[in-house]
């Protein structure tokens, strides 16, 4: 979530005054007053946190700021067409929603609370001790006040101290994952903390769990402990199919392309409730009993799968989609079996990235010659306009799967044929990759 951090101690006659600054800049005819003003806030702001502004805190900040300059562009807009001008309760109301709250009276009740040093600052202690993974803070302020775990959080996306752990949908300056963050999600969840409680994180749905929010998550997943917590949050009774029985955390992290995440949940019981699922997970046994041939299903039963989840609602769709999966998630086994079925070798998924393009990014040499021989298109593009060897170039470069020979996959695509020129940039700063786009450049 795009959100300014308060400051260490937070002043609201300061936030008066800037709000004061925001509503003369707004009503004043200079096009870059609003863009100024932005810009020596975050300024101001970042000098007094004291604290390591990542590139991705920094990428934050500058969309925040962005955003409200467009807020105040659009409420300046309708304040002139009905004959007034930007008021200061609007320039409260904006700076209040920068930093995550609804109002300007929640914010200034927040940050009264907070210059008071009163129990309404707690849970603000207590979500940077779970995200700095300070225990001994966190037990401090948890047997002060044992409800803290129960506690939503004043800002708009409503998090309990749980959802932190998950380290998404919250502001993204506490969009982190501390080493001891198992730990830290067992203290909260022995204390009491409700495993499947529901944040407004992305939207007032079934689908705002700690779980299907870890497992969207790139930052326990970085930090190699996203399935050490998802096996902490099973253990502790979260729904493995998802509050609304419809494999939303498999479905969730299949998405996101969290293989590791998804073998877990499935290790540990979940549902696999459609043919495209059983072959991301690499269940050849349930492909087999499901697939009759390449348009058949052994039987059709309502998708369960969550609203945003894209999978065709037919039985060719759906085995046609589990080509690519098995690609895309490395199960060879899957996808020789569909293809020895007859499956379409140039079967795509919504983005329109095709079995070759994943196979080739997973290195499934063998599976790519098998795709290859039977008419898989090497110059189709998917939805960034990426060919198969432009495609993988890009996973090499920016996204590569673990242990896989990236110039041997290029040797086989650019020998079938497939245009080096496609590839964009022409160099990627990886020797042995550029050796061969450049021999085949020039031969």
């Amino acid at each position: 979530m795009d959100t300014l951090p308060l400051p260490p101690r937070p002043d609201l006659d300061q936030y008066r005054k800037r709000a004061k600054s925001l509503a003369t800049a707004a009503n004043s005819r200079d096009p870059d007053a609003v863009r100024r003003w932005a810009a020596d806030w975050l300024q101001a702001l970042t000098r007094v946190l004291g604290v390591e502004v990542t590139p991705f805190v920094q990428h934050s900040f500058d969309r925040a700021v962005e955003d409200l300059r467009k807020e105040v562009a659009a409420r300046v807009a309708k304040a002139h067409s009905e004959g007034a001008t930007f008021s200061l309760a609007d320039a409260q109301h904006l700076i209040a929603r920068a930093h995550s709250y609804d109002s300007w009276s929640e914010f200034a009740r927040e940050i009264e609370g907070l210059r008071a040093d009163s129990d309404r600052s707690d849970f603000e202690r207590a979500a940077d001790a779970v995200v700095e993974g300070n225990l001994a803070g966190l037990d401090e302020l948890l047997a002060k006040d044992p409800d803290l775990v129960r506690t939503h959080s004043a800002r708009k996306h409503h998090a309990t101290l749980l959802h932190y752990v998950a380290a998404n949908g919250v502001e993204d300056f506490r969009q982190k994952t501390p080493p001891n963050a198992v730990e830290v999600a067992m203290r909260l969840l022995d204390a009491g903390a409700a495993v499947d409680a529901l944040a407004d994180t992305y939207g007032k749905d079934l689908y705002q769990t700690t779980m299907n929010l870890l497992v969207s998550s790139t930052h326990p997943a970085a930090a190699g402990l996203q399935s050490a917590l998802v096996e902490v949050l099973l253990d502790h009774g979260a729904a493995i199919d998802g509050l609304a029985g419809d494999s939303s955390p498999l479905a969730t992290a299949l998405a996101f392309g969290y293989r590791d995440a998804a073998d877990t949940i499935v290790r540990r019981g979940a549902t696999i409730s459609n043919v495209s699922l059983a072959a991301a997970v690499g269940r050849l046994d349930l492909v087999r009993e499901l697939v009759v041939d390449r348009t058949t299903l052994s039987r059709m039963e309502p998708l369960k799968v969550p609203h945003w989840i894209r999978i065709p609602p037919d039985a060719a769709g759906q085995i046609a989609l589990s080509l690519v999966v098995a690609c895309r998630f490395s199960r060879p086994e899957v996808a020789r079996y569909l293809l020895d079925l007859g499956v379409d070798p140039a079967a795509a998924d919504a983005d329109r990235m095709t079995a070759l393009h994943w196979a080739s990014a997973a290195g499934l040499i063998d599976v790519m010659k098998m795709l290859i021989a039977k008419g898989a298109p090497l110059e189709v593009r998917n939805v960034w306009g990426g060919t198969v060897l432009d495609s993988t170039v890009f996973s090499a470069l920016n996204y590569p799967y673990k242990g896989v020979d990236y110039p041997a996959v290029l040797e086989v695509l650019l020998a079938a044929g497939a245009n080096v020129e496609a590839v964009d940039p022409p160099m990627t700063g990886i020797p042995a990759v550029d050796a061969i786009l450049d021999r085949y450049r020039d031969s």
